[in-house]
């Protein structure tokens, strides 16, 4: 094999794994709090608070889930209420699920695209986990504004982009036109499950 070659080859097979590389997680001991943070979607609007997808997680990779919700909030309001949060429950991991009723409220992207990054940032510096989720913007197509995966690439975090839009695209998930119901919470639940399984957090 000519030298060019072997360069081409090895350059071919550097760039194949690294389109494979996927964020990776600390491993979350058994004593671990994890902070499921964000608005109504995170609060369980829709359904009762044991069938929230926090309360359904918790269940699912047996270790403490808190239910950090709070319907109606947009990113500023989130970014304020943070810090307070993480000092009372000291998280090892922050699951961000939030920026839809910035969306609603038609307030503008960038507000809360750099109100999303500050939240990232501050669990990220305080050396907690982070898993973002992404929040559709309403419309037909129900797809997140495209900020949240290039903030989840520049700090490296693991990002779930479809489960809250394919929750929201099927009426036998939905309470309302913008709420899961108890089916729709499992299965966001279900889903974040296999994402830190994944990322090696359980």
């Amino acid at each position: 094999m000519s030298a060019s070659r072997f360069v081409l080859l090895a350059l071919l097979s550097l760039q194949l794994a690294g389109c494979g590389e996927r964020p990776r997680l600390e491993p979350l001991p058994e004593s671990a709090v994890v902070l499921a943070f964000g608005d109504s979607l995170t609060f369980g609007t829709g359904a009762n608070e044991d069938e929230s997808y926090p309360a359904r997680l918790e269940k699912l990779i047996g270790r403490r889930v808190v239910r950090a919700g709070v319907p109606g909030e947009i990113t500023a309001q989130a970014l304020a209420r943070l810090p307070a949060t993480l000092d009372e429950y000291q998280p090892r991991l922050l699951l961000l699920c939030i920026g839809g009723n910035d969306f609603l409220r038609r307030i503008d992207l960038r507000q809360a695209e750099n109100n999303v990054r500050a939240m990232v940032k501050l669990a990220k510096d305080r050396g907690i986990g982070v898993v973002l989720i992404g929040t559709p913007e309403p419309g037909l197509m129900l797809n997140p504004p495209g900020f949240y995966s290039a903030i989840a690439r520049e700090f490296r975090v693991p990002y779930e982009a479809a489960v809250i839009r394919d929750v929201l695209k099927d009426e036998n998930l939905k309470s309302d036109p913008i709420h899961p119901n108890a089916r729709g919470y499992r299965v966001i639940a279900e889903r974040l499950a296999a994402v830190l399984k994944e990322s090696g957090a359980i």
